[in-house]
């Protein structure tokens, strides 16, 4: 938000700098972003001063040209050559000195010499207005009505001083003060000096004439409606101080009426706006909820299908004149012929205008301010102060009654504050005093006192409670905390002394364990194997999940979406992973190793939302790079399922079991089990999902049910000493039915021994003519040890003995031997 120093000091005098102001915003919580010097015209008219022609007469070598000489307020007159018709003894002119840089309204600035011009010796330059940038007449030198010595500046005479720009980070929660009245109440809050309103006491209204009927049909959605007839309106270009103030906030001059809509709504934070009374059907305002499917063409000529939910300003027959609180309609606005005008000036819901602008994508001055909050009792003072404006620069004629329409009125917020709570939070004792004077300051009335003794410790002093009256216009005071935070920042942050030994009554537990120290051990795990870390929007497009006519119950849909391509919240990682690895794959990056912590989001059969955590990690081209030693390898199931299983160890979890996958995105792959319960999976991406997000090679993907992980992680390291005796290894050929899987083997062999069975691997896996069909040969190799002795033959045989039994039992193997 921009705000006008020079613009600022007309509704808070002060003698203090734009800096030590910006210092004071900034303390209390409106931070100042910057302060920008800003001339009224480029260069500021340094050098440019007002003079007097003391002689004139024709310069002897040229027709067209004068010789004058020129007092300019020291005590050597200067000797100028003019070419302009009307310049004469005795007027009073605005003459450039050498060495001034001039900004001509047209073309590029130039600097005033000393020179000669026609063999006549010329000390500066009598000005035009075009050539100083004030105007665009060049038919003569500007000619002055002035008793201002000569060598006054001339930006003092025009009025051309420089004015600051302060730029404020305005917080959404910080509605009040967005204007300039808002800031100046900050101030008078901060320095304990008065804010000024507009004088609109000059405001006359007849007490009859025809007028305009105004019908509230949804008193919730706009609890207040005034409006104002004036006639004679002349619209047209606005004088010049009212655009210079306009541009001094970064604001393009339009017209007159539309200027003073745009001065007041910055100047008092009430946006108004102005209809032409002739295209008001019925003479009568409707304010009413639209027509499903209504539409309607707003101001920039864009037609817009309107919904039941949106706020309209209807004519008597219910057609749409403006969005409410957001942008007016493109027929009822003011035109070059207008010369009837109704100004508007009302209190909407924030709610009902937050809706309407995020619907149909419309960020407008108007709506920033009413989406946050306005003040309802504002409204008939911006009205008069924008009336008697159209008054001075349009020469417009109040024809009619302020028309008022405020059925409920609105009371303040009542918020009982507790002294004793102040000192609490605080930190130190203010003083009853200057929390009083804190509260008048901004505009909290104090309408009740009360103290009584406190029964529980009767050493304590009694506790004092004020029953406040807090404005609507602070729309984020409705709490005793609240309170207390804006006596806080009002009597300053600095100011609150730090002890020596600092305390809290309330220690905020910390989770064990700490989930974002966890989610950085396996961060630091996997870019240390080479993967990157990617992060991806959580809104998706519902096109990469079901059909045009076969919609998804399961989908959390976003109601005011902006866009069809991002329209659901995502149900899982794998879409918004995909469209990264398709960006990456159109621009020749074929190798990628990617993951991404995110949540997912799904609507439960009891109409609940749910939220997951999820890590997802993808592997897609080659897993080795191409080397002169050997050729590079594609990326397989295991080089996945290795990270996962490296991810697993580090949260504290033995080997998983497995089973076949049912990941509807999958083409196959496998689940795996933590203590029975599902914690990843890990395959390969269906072709079809593939196809559908326009990814053109394979790629192997993981999902890992993070909140279960974390939930179960282990932070304890257990070490054991390492063995001291040697292991052994033994081999078997399994012949199997095709359905048995080695998961299954493995289990068996882990359920049979547990004492000396260290590890299970398969080597090989057969299926061919020479076994019968239906089966397939495994080649397991068993590790053994014994940590306590050196295992004999006679031991090893044991065990491999009741493996073969229960390989034959269980699995119905056939040894091969």
């Amino acid at each position: 938000m921009t705000i006008s120093f020079d613009w600022l000091k007309t509704l808070f005098p002060t003698t203090l700098s734009a800096a030590e102001i910006g210092a004071l915003l900034t303390s209390s919580g409106l931070e100042v972003e910057s302060l920008t010097e800003v001339e009224s015209v480029p260069g500021g008219l340094r050098g440019v001063v007002l003079g007097t022609v003391l002689t004139c007469e024709r310069h002897p070598d040229a027709d067209k040209l004068s010789l004058t000489t020129v007092a300019v307020g020291d005590a050597t007159p200067r000797q100028i050559v003019c070419g302009a018709p009307n310049v004469a003894a005795g007027q009073r002119v605005v003459v450039a000195l050498e060495g001034a840089t001039l900004h001509p309204s047209t073309g590029e600035p130039f600097k005033i010499k000393k020179s000669k011009i026609r063999g006549a010796a010329s000390e500066g330059m009598i000005c035009a207005e075009d050539e100083i940038g004030l105007g665009q007449s060049h038919a003569g030198i500007m000619v002055l009505d002035t008793n201002l010595p000569d060598g006054t500046p001339a930006a003092e005479y025009f009025g051309l001083g420089s004015d600051t720009e302060i730029e404020i980070g305005l917080t959404p929660n910080r509605a009040d003060a967005a204007s300039h009245y808002g800031v100046a109440r900050e101030l008078r809050a901060l320095l304990g000096q008065p804010a000024h309103l507009p004088d609109v006491s000059a405001f006359a209204a007849p007490a009859s004439g025809e007028n305009i009927e105004v019908v509230i049909e949804d008193e919730q959605a706009c609890p207040r409606y005034a409006g104002l007839l004036l006639d004679n309106v002349q619209v047209g270009p606005s004088p010049e101080w009212l655009q210079r103030r306009l541009r001094s906030i970064g604001l393009s001059p339009i017209n007159n009426v539309v200027d003073v809509t745009n001065f007041v709504l910055h100047e008092l934070g009430q946006p108004l706006h102005a209809f032409d009374a002739n295209q008001i059907a019925g003479n009568k305002i409707r304010v009413k909820r639209a027509e499903a499917g209504e539409k309607f063409t707003t101001l920039d000529g864009v037609e817009r299908t309107l919904q039941a939910e949106d706020l309209v300003i209807a004519d008597a027959h219910g057609a749409a004149m403006a969005l409410a609180g957001v942008f007016g309609g493109k027929t009822s606005g003011v035109s070059n012929a207008t010369t009837r005008v109704v100004l508007e000036s009302a209190y909407f819901a924030p709610a009902v205008v937050r809706h309407t602008s995020q619907l149909h994508g419309l960020k407008t001055d108007a709506s920033f301010r009413f989406e946050r909050g306005t003040d309802p009792y504002m409204v008939p003072t911006a009205l008069k102060r924008a009336a008697l404006l159209l008054q001075e620069v349009a020469g417009a004629h109040i024809a009619a009654p302020v028309v008022d329409v405020f059925p409920h009125l609105i009371p303040n917020n009542q918020v009982r504050l507790r002294l004793s709570r102040v000192t609490r939070l605080i930190g130190q004792e203010i003083g009853e005093e200057r929390i009083r004077e804190i509260l008048t300051g901004l505009g909290i009335k104090i309408e009740a006192e009360t103290t009584a003794e406190q029964p529980e410790t009767r050493n304590q002093k009694p506790e004092t409670t004020w029953l406040l009256a807090v404005p609507p216009y602070k729309v984020d005071v409705t709490r005793e905390a609240d309170v207390i935070e804006e006596i806080l920042r009002i009597y300053g942050f600095n100011n609150v002394a730090l002890k020596p030994h600092n305390s809290a009554s309330f220690l905020s537990g910390f989770p064990n364990p700490d989930p974002e120290v966890v989610r950085q051990k396996v961060a630091d795990l996997l870019s240390g194997q080479g993967f990157s870390e990617i992060l991806t929007n959580s809104l998706t497009n519902s096109q990469y999940f079901e059909k045009a006519d076969a919609p998804d119950a399961a989908l959390v849909r976003i109601l005011n979406y902006n866009s069809q391509d991002l329209n659901i919240m995502r149900p899982t990682l794998l879409t918004s992973g995909l469209e990264v690895v398709r960006h990456n794959l159109n621009r020749r990056q074929r190798d990628l190793k990617l993951y991404e912590f995110g949540k997912t989001y799904h609507l439960g059969d009891n109409g609940k939302y749910k939220e997951k955590n999820v890590l997802a990690i993808y592997f897609t081209g080659s897993a080795t790079a191409e080397t002169w030693q050997h050729a590079s390898r594609k990326s397989a199931y295991h080089d996945l399922a290795g990270a996962v299983q490296q991810v697993l160890a580090a949260l504290g979890h033995p080997p998983p079991a497995s089973q076949p996958t049912q990941h509807p995105y999958l083409a196959g792959g496998l689940t795996l089990l933590a203590q029975n319960q599902p914690v990843a999976n890990v395959g390969a991406v269906s072709p079809a999902v593939l196809k559908r997000l326009d990814v053109s090679q394979p790629v192997w993907y993981a999902e890992l049910d993070w909140d279960w992980l974390l939930k179960k992680y282990k932070a304890t390291l257990v070490a054991r000493e390492l063995p001291k005796f040697p292991e052994v290894r033994r081999d078997l050929s399994l012949v199997v039915d095709q359905a048995v899987t080695f998961d299954q083997l493995r289990t068996i062999a882990q359920r049979t021994e547990k004492k000396l069975l260290r590890d299970v691997n398969v080597f090989d896996v057969y299926a061919g003519d020479r076994l019968e069909a239906g089966k397939k040969s495994y080649s397991v190799s068993f590790t053994l040890q014994d940590p306590t002795q050196t295992l004999t033959d006679q031991a090893i045989d044991q065990v491999m003995q009741k493996l073969i039994q229960q390989f034959e039992k269980q699995a119905g193997a056939l040894i091969r031997k």
